[in-house]
């Protein structure tokens, strides 16, 4: 079934109406419910909003409104193609974040699917890594001081996102020694100490 696609320009977004183009190597699929996209990094589907198309247009996808779509038509269709964009840089050269842990005796360990975390608290963090998320260990020597950094990456950036972000809320870094799990380049404000009373009665 093919989906009737408004040809009036005016209504349509002015980021959503930009193609997206589709690398070497890169495959989509998909009807008026949802889109499919393959690549070398892996395969990623998403349902579309009912007022939003996709179609492939030579080595472009283009994402356009419905006929029936109602005022909302613009706003899904830019969203989509910010998605749909995301997509396609996912499966075809993936994303990648890196986490510094900051703290002594701080470790991460990786067996197989589970993460393992030592973060200064009184028990380990076992963590199952979700699907296709991968991780990566790397201990880093800074001046005699050895600390971890955990790489991590993925085709699915929202999954990344939220993985990155479940590891951080372990143990956020604390503003007075910056001990904690931080994003690669976070800078972390730094707080004074209290000082000790002077002179009290």
């Amino acid at each position: 079934m093919t989906t009737a696609v408004a040809t009036d320009t005016s209504r349509q977004s002015r980021v959503g109406k930009v193609p997206v183009p589709m690398p070497k190597g890169v495959e989509f699929s998909g009807d008026a419910t949802k889109v499919k996209i393959k690549g070398p990094k892996g395969t990623l589907e998403r349902k579309l909003p009912p007022c939003v198309a996709v179609t492939k247009d030579g080595e472009n996808l283009v994402i356009g409104i419905t006929s029936n779509a109602t005022g909302e038509g613009p706003k899904f269709q830019g969203l989509t193609r910010a998605l749909v964009a995301n997509m396609v840089k996912g499966v075809s050269t993936g994303y990648a974040v890196a986490l510094d842990l900051h703290g002594v005796g701080y470790r991460a360990e990786l067996k197989g699917r589970e993460l393992t975390l030592t973060l200064g608290l009184s028990h380990q963090i076992k963590y199952p890594l979700p699907d296709g998320i991968n991780a990566r260990v790397e201990i880093l020597d800074e001046g005699g001081t050895k600390r971890p950094r955990l790489h991590l990456d993925g085709c699915d950036k929202e999954v990344l996102g939220q993985t990155a972000a479940r590891i951080r809320s372990f143990r956020p870094p604390e503003p007075y020694k910056g001990k904690g799990v931080r994003y690669l380049g976070e800078k972390i404000r730094m707080k004074a100490g209290k000082a000790g009373a002077k002179g009290g009665k």
